[in-house]
């Protein structure tokens, strides 16, 4: 397996001089092709601004983020927006689905973008449709939907362009306990079915539970790091 993630010595500070914050510091981080892993920690641990780092949102203070073989601390804002584009599905606490689109326009977006033939995006929404169990919803807007079937509709919209890497930042914070095991369930199904990356940071015991690796961050710094 190769790396689809590695940061070399990673550090991210806001700040200075007295009023300094090392919100990552010196993390070294390496995650294989196929992981389902969870970066935890207390709040203000640093694994929202680390898993933004990884998904080239934010830009190191010091160090290197090499995604799929690629140093993205090296690239140009319009590399990186490309880039992004292209190899990462992100996956939000707030589902971020544009409200006057329908579900599957939602999960159509980035494939218009990438200049997908009109052909290959229905073939490709209709086949994801069937995996998150939404059909018969496709028209429905993000309104008509219920939170978890909006979460699935986002976590769809992540995988159809059939990125090597899924980032989620508290993908089930705002659903119910059955809810949030049902898309749990989903993604690790999917996960295993198409052998994408899941990198989460997350809170929730639910989501620790379905993680096959553990990384747990204290004061911007690993101070674990397990498999299960």
């Amino acid at each position: 397996m190769s790396n689809v993630i590695e940061t070399k010595s990673v550090s991210r500070h806001f700040g200075k001089d007295e009023t300094l914050v090392k919100a990552i510091d010196q993390v070294d981080l390496q995650i294989e092709e196929g992981e389902f892993t969870a970066i935890i920690g207390p709040s203000g641990s640093g694994k929202s601004t680390l898993l933004q780092m990884i998904g080239a949102l934010d830009t190191p203070t010091s160090g290197e983020v090499w995604l799929a073989g690629k140093d993205v601390s090296a690239m140009s804002s319009s590399e990186l927006s490309s880039f992004r584009r292209d190899n990462i599905g992100f996956v939000f606490q707030a589902y971020n689905l544009v409200p006057v689109l329908s579900a599957r326009e939602n999960i159509e977006y980035v494939m218009l973008l990438q200049g997908i033939s009109e052909e290959e995006r229905i073939r490709r929404v209709d086949e994801i449709l069937q995996e998150v169990g939404l059909e018969g919803r496709e028209g429905r807007r993000p309104s008509e939907l219920s939170g978890g079937q909006q979460q699935r509709v986002a976590v769809a919209r992540a995988m159809v362009s059939k990125p090597s890497l899924i980032l989620a930042d508290e993908p089930t914070a705002n659903l119910d306990s059955k809810t949030g095991y049902a898309l749990l369930d989903m993604m690790r199904n999917l996960n295993e079915q198409h052998t994408m990356t899941f990198v989460f940071s997350t809170h929730d015991t639910k989501i620790m539970e379905y993680a096959r690796r553990i990384v747990k961050l204290v004061d911007g710094k690993i101070v674990e790091d397990t498999l299960k």
